[in-house]
């Protein structure tokens, strides 16, 4: 139950994220060539990408190689079977899901962010909403509404998830929505009520729908109706307060949070792999209450250890370029 709550309430994360980009997307190229931002934008995202995928690739590679070998089966075959997993064009371009599914949202918000600049660039931003919305309902009914229709391809993606989310970002910063401070009251209330909303979507999809017991197993879809809502009335409640924790560690505790997430899928595949080599060993750690509470501070204090010391080893620069060794040969070079 506790991990169905906090799964639930967690899903406004990453559409908030594209939501920003959006909002910020619009904001940048109002009084600029959009074509450059969109280069820029492509860029960084483009490094944050390449050195998730070395990073979590490199993980990912020894384990499922030992994994294999242990198994009784050849560690050439292995290898040359995971590799080829990897270079999936698809899977590797386009849905980022190849090496690791955790790092699908940097080729969706890259990908959303061209389907934004080509609305924008062609003249008709004010459609952009519109025709996203239209994708997205396809892509909850492929993900989450499923007792409704069969979609029959991966709608986790920039087009059916993150086109969505991040128009409308830019459309609420092109069509000047912004609220002023008197509508902070309201919108907070409407956040706690989309909470809400969100506990009784998922609940009520995930059990009663199924025929099954609550806390019978952890429900967890991808995203609602209600993540929506939530999400969108959450960045209007900031947007109506811009100096909150303005003075406090946070916004420098924000220079991190992109880098942690990327390196977050390498932290917790070697904490599950502890995991699992304790439950062979007959240790019931998984069934353990305190497991389940270390296990997400754990995963983010040890990716933001990664980060660090992949930013003092030169590999990437916290701030700038995240493409692997790049800092390290711009360093050799100027000596």
């Amino acid at each position: 139950m506790v991990n169905f709550g906090t799964k639930t309430v967690s899903r406004f994360a990453v559409p908030f994220f594209f939501i920003t980009s959006g909002y910020f997307f619009a904001l940048k190229t109002a009084s600029r060539d959009p074509t450059s931002y969109l280069i820029t934008r492509i860029t960084g995202l483009t490094s944050l990408y390449l050195f998730g995928l070395v990073l979590a690739g490199a993980t990912f590679f020894v384990g499922g190689l030992s994994t294999a070998t242990l198994a009784g089966q050849p560690p050439r075959d292995s290898a040359v079977g995971i590799l080829i997993d990897y270079l999936d064009p698809v899977e590797l371009l386009y849905y980022g899901t190849s090496v690791s599914e955790i790092l699908w949202f940097l080729p969706a918000l890259l990908f959303a962010l061209i389907f934004v600049y080509l609305a924008a660039v062609i003249g008709k931003p004010s459609y952009v909403l519109p025709v996203a919305l239209c994708f997205h309902f396809v892509g909850l009914l492929g993900s989450t509404y499923t007792m409704f229709v069969d979609v029959p391809f991966e709608i986790r993606d920039a087009l059916f998830f993150g086109f969505f989310y991040t128009s409308l970002g830019y459309t609420i910063r092109k069509r000047g929505w912004e609220p002023s401070g008197e509508k902070t009251r309201l919108l907070f209330g409407l956040v706690v009520l989309f909470v809400v909303l969100q506990f009784v979507e998922f609940y009520v999809l995930g059990y009663p729908l199924r025929g099954e017991a609550f806390g019978s197993y952890v429900y967890a879809p991808s995203y609602g109706i209600s993540t929506a809502l939530l999400s969108a009335a959450l960045f209007l409640f900031f947007l109506s307060q811009p100096t909150l924790f303005a003075t406090t560690p946070l916004p420098e505790w924000g220079t991190y949070a992109v880098g942690i997430y990327v390196t977050h899928p390498t932290v917790f595949a070697i904490l599950r792999a502890l995991r699992e080599t304790l439950e062979s060993v007959g240790y019931p750690i998984d069934s353990m209450v305190v497991w389940h509470l270390v296990t997400t501070p754990a995963t983010i204090v040890g990716a933001l250890a990664v980060y660090l010391l992949a930013h003092k080893l030169k590999l990437i620069e916290i701030g700038g370029s995240h493409l692997p060794g790049k800092p390290w040969l711009e360093n050799r070079g100027s000596n």
